[in-house]
């Protein structure tokens, strides 16, 4: 009876770490679907932070958020799918998000919670391949192991 319980406790853990997944992943795919087809509007965006290469950026981080979130959320090479969204979220907020170099008031702070936003996603990036790095293999509801 206490395997029964360990067991159902189990499928109910997974469960929810794929719920888990799931929102997380959510803004990143709809990020790299809005990367790829307003690319020219947010490639103008990037250029106007000061982005450099920006026509080259737009579509490649649109890419690497489809990519990283699709790993991620249905659990195939997660850790590898974390490491390419917290490449992307890092420089994102430094490049698009520096609220240091903007002196109205109102636009530091909303660039500052952009910031802020970016880094708190780039910490759940490094404990999501922390735990596939380390229990990949064990979690469910996934369609394979980790890569590292």
């Amino acid at each position: 009876m206490f395997y029964f319980f360990q067991a159902r406790k189990s499928r109910i853990v997974d469960l929810v770490l794929l719920i888990g997944r799931l929102l997380f992943v959510a803004i990143f795919l709809g990020s790299g679907v809005n990367h790829l087809r307003r690319r020219e509007n947010l490639a103008a965006y990037a250029r106007s932070a000061g982005t450099p290469a920006a026509e080259l950026l737009v579509p490649l981080t649109g890419a690497m958020l489809l990519a990283g979130g699709l790993l991620v959320g249905i659990g195939v090479w997660a850790d590898l799918g974390a490491l390419l969204l917290l490449a992307f979220l890092v420089p994102t907020a430094y490049f698009m998000h520096g609220y240091w170099r903007h002196d109205d008031p109102m636009e530091r702070m909303n660039q500052q919670a952009h910031f802020m936003k970016n880094m708190s996603m780039a910490g759940a990036c490094l404990a999501v391949f922390y735990l596939f790095e380390q229990f990949g293999h064990q979690i469910g509801l996934t369609l394979g192991g980790p890569v590292f």
